[in-house]
């Protein structure tokens, strides 16, 4: 079994991330943050490596996709509340990030989105499981 996770991702720009996703309430580990890459804590045992392109190539011999055009991956994150879903989407906006669906609220779940400045897609939810539809 796992014991943590890191999701690599591909930024234009390091220090333009760093403060992008500063400003929407993220740390950094200096101990892995260099010219070229930051880790990203998102939570306990849960956290995004951020590499320039040129350093995420050292990992992959596929083309690095274009976030801005194709979808690699939807990060979900799961918040406290409601109000915290709309704070981080928010803040994303106010920092230069843009949303691409409008928000949902399925009963037991409520989730809205938005892009980062390299076009990664984040989804931020809020899950009541005693309300979720029995089986």
């Amino acid at each position: 079994m796992a014991n943590q996770i890191f999701v690599n991702l591909p930024v234009a720009d390091l220090q333009k991330s760093i403060a992008f996703f500063s400003k929407i309430g993220f740390t950094f580990n200096p101990q892995f943050t260099d010219d070229k890459s930051t880790c990203m804590i998102i939570g306990p045992n849960i956290y995004a490596m951020l590499l320039v392109k040129e350093r995420f190539k050292d990992f992959t011999k596929k083309e690095i996709s274009d976030a801005h055009k194709t979808t690699e991956v939807l990060l979900a994150i799961d918040v406290p509340t409601r109000d915290a879903v709309d704070e981080m989407v928010r803040k994303a906006i106010e920092a230069g990030g843009t949303t691409y669906m409008e928000p949902q609220d399925h009963g037991w779940m409520y989730q809205h989105s938005f892009a980062d400045l390299d076009g990664h897609q984040w989804e931020m939810i809020f899950m009541d499981e005693s309300l979720l539809p029995k089986a």
